[in-house]
């Protein structure tokens, strides 16, 4: 994994320079700098580590990071992602965790430079970054690593199975070798559990806890949803569509389906959240070449929702002709679900695996995706089987489905109360992996 660590570092580069990655945060990516362990004492018992690479991983984490921190308060709580919009989800809505870092590039002198720095008694690693040097040098300081609510995609075992045909006979025992560093792996579903174990895992280390996405907390209100809510029923601006986490040219295809719907609809308003900041002002170039008024978020006078409970400026409005708010911010979309008539979750309109469905089900929201759905293809098949999602072939068949959604106001509430039961009935994930990472929280200071 270092020679493969090696022959990316073009790619981290390259992308660097391009949209101001990685340099950001080099010092801690190569183990050297950690600002905000600087705080924690010296002598302290060993920390919890929690690594969420994105967004996504950040945000299904925090009620397993809260419990955590409820349930081992004396032991620092480290968060670390990879990736920048992850880092500022975790710093934003886990104020209770002692220190948020990045993870280390996979080089053995990363890694054990970032080890001494946080001192973990435990590393907890979400879905499957499967990491060799460092899964290796966690095994040789003792430091139990469990993996919760992993899974294999399709996508991700189609790769394995490429490498596997070309590399099979160096590759296998390597992984094995990896795999076995780890001390259990809480998988999603019983087809995650069987690819994990053909990959390598230890059998006897394998167990099926469930999906902890179906654990995420409600988000609290903010002032923009407060703002739009208010705004969108003065301004008698209905249905609100909410297109979520799209992502690179899939936002055109957003503006299509939107556009189907305004066909009936003359006074919809769509909030358009792109995935990746570095997507916004190409989200804006569309938005413009589709001859649509827009207003970005960043430029309403409106606190963040980091600053929960300022109230949003009384002189901001939306002009009669504007129809679309461009959400460019991050950590606010989950709070929008709840204003909207319809949801799209992005990623599944384009070849890119889909988005998490929970966040728009979770308020009673019918999710409505493309095709693309490998990364949720369990869930997704789940919600539609319920007849508590939709999914279609095509950005207009999604404007489609709102219409028709509309016009069957009974239909549209027994959905999305078949959705909202789905979530409630599925918890509990997060209470089986508490009792599994009990098992090897060591015995320290605090009794834990």
């Amino acid at each position: 994994m270092g020679t493969t660590a090696l022959l990316l570092t073009p790619f981290w580069v390259v992308q660097g320079l391009r949209h101001g990655k990685y340099f950001s945060n080099l010092g801690q990516r190569l183990g050297f700098s950690f600002p905000s362990l600087s705080k924690l004492q010296p002598n302290r018992p060993g920390a919890i580590w929690v690594h969420a690479v994105s967004v996504g991983e950040a945000l299904s984490s925090i009620t397993l990071a809260r419990r955590l921190k409820e349930a081992y308060p004396d032991r620092p709580l480290v968060v670390s992602t990879t990736t920048i919009t992850g880092q500022a989800l975790a710093r934003e809505r886990m104020p209770f965790a002692d220190a948020v870092v990045y993870f280390p590039l996979d080089w053995t002198f990363c890694v054990r430079q970032a080890m001494r720095a946080v001192k973990p008694a435990m590393v907890i690693i979400l879905e499957t970054e499967i990491w060799p040097n460092f899964l290796r040098e966690a095994r040789r300081s003792e430091i139990p690593v469990i993996f919760v609510s992993a899974r294999i995609s399709d996508r991700s075992l189609a790769r394995y199975q490429k490498y596997f045909r070309v590399f099979g006979v160096f590759l296998r025992p390597f992984l094995r070798r990896a795999l076995s560093c780890a001390s259990s792996f809480l998988m999603q579903s019983e087809t995650d559990a069987a690819r994990i174990r053909a990959l390598g895992a230890p059998a006897d280390r394998v167990w099926v806890s469930g999906n902890w996405k179906y654990d995420q907390e409600l988000p609290a209100s903010t002032p923009l949803a407060e703002w739009l809510e208010a705004e969108a029923r003065r301004l008698g601006r209905s249905p609100i569509i909410v297109a979520g986490s799209v992502v690179a040219t899939e936002e055109p295809l957003a503006l299509i389906a939107f556009g189907t719907l305004q066909g009936e609809h003359r006074n919809a308003f769509l909030v358009l959240a792109p995935r990746k900041p570095e997507r916004f002002d190409a989200a804006a170039e569309f938005v413009e070449e589709s001859h649509r008024k827009y207003i970005r978020r960043s430029q309403l006078p409106i606190a963040g929702s980091a600053q929960a409970g300022v109230s949003p400026n009384g002189d901001t409005a939306i002009p009669k002709d504007v129809t679309v708010l461009l959400l460019d911010s991050i950590g606010e979309l989950a709070s929008l679900y709840r204003l909207a008539d319809g949801a799209f979750v992005g990623g599944s309109l384009v070849p890119s695996g889909g988005h998490n469905i929970l966040e728009p089900a979770a308020f009673g929201k019918i999710p409505v995706f493309g095709p693309s759905m490998e990364n949720f293809a369990e869930m997704a098949a789940r919600f539609v089987a319920a007849g508590a999602a939709i999914q279609v072939e095509s950005p207009e068949d999604a404007g489609v489905a709102w219409i028709e959604l509309l016009r069957e106001p009974g239909r549209m509430k027994q959905m999305g109360e078949t959705a909202r039961n789905l979530v409630e009935g599925s918890r509990g994930a997060t209470n089986r992996a508490m009792a599994e990472i009990s098992k090897y929280m060591p015995v320290g200071r605090d009794g834990k």
